[in-house]
């Protein structure tokens, strides 16, 4: 069973800026229905790599649209973990075939090898960068031999928040690509493949990284 970790103080932590941030905007950001080709894409390619059936942690779900309705509907067992109290509120009902947990991913804890697979879209790059090494070492140890990691990532090192970011104020940390790349060798994941994801005037990287 999952542990969860103390709420963040609401007036020094940034991730309390993500959480009332994801409250606010949360269906700004994602409808219903919200679809992405790129999403099922990523998750068209994690499938043909698990088995069915598998377990899998979508770890910064959001509402649960599309990473966990798509697995839970093709028979994997999902759990999703965010931070956000409305996010996880519409993932639990747009996706009642999967668990949810509300939680801060930083100090979220699962036994050894509970999973197959863990996913990471758009999530680590709203953890404080120091605070990400120790989080994708305890990523891959949540992971049984030859389980796969895919996340998105930061493709150039920035923090910094902007104050109206789709209707609220927002937060973001992250390193570079190389960085992103030694830590996860680092923490025991091998990196499979690596590509830019572009948005806007910049992007992010995505990894494909297994447990071997």
């Amino acid at each position: 069973m999952a542990t969860l970790g103390p709420r963040p103080d609401p007036e020094c932590d940034p991730k309390e800026v993500v959480r009332r941030g994801y409250d606010a905007i949360s269906y700004a950001y994602r409808g219903d229905h919200g679809d992405d080709p790129r999403y099922a894409q990523w998750i068209s390619a994690l499938t043909a790599r698990v088995p069915g059936g598998g377990a899998v942690l979508d770890l910064g779900c959001g509402c649960g649209v599309p990473v966990s309705r798509t697995l839970s509907e093709a028979g994997y067992a999902v759990t999703g973990v965010d931070l956000s109290d409305v996010q996880i509120e519409r993932a639990r009902a747009l996706v009642p075939g999967a668990t949810f947990l509300r939680a801060d991913a930083s100090v979220v804890e699962f036994p050894p090898g509970s999973f197959d697979a863990i996913v990471s879209l758009y999530a680590l790059i709203h953890i404080p960068v120091d605070e990400q090494p120790a989080l994708l070492a305890r990523i891959a140890s949540w992971l049984r031999p030859g389980g796969w990691f895919l996340a998105t990532t930061g493709h150039t090192a920035w923090t910094g928040s902007e104050e109206n970011w789709l209707g609220a104020p927002m937060w973001w940390s992250h390193a570079d690509a190389a960085t992103y790349r030694a830590w996860l060798s680092r923490a025991g994941l091998t990196v499979t493949r690596e590509e830019f994801v572009s948005e806007g005037d910049g992007g992010h990287s995505l990894f494909w990284a297994q447990r071997t």
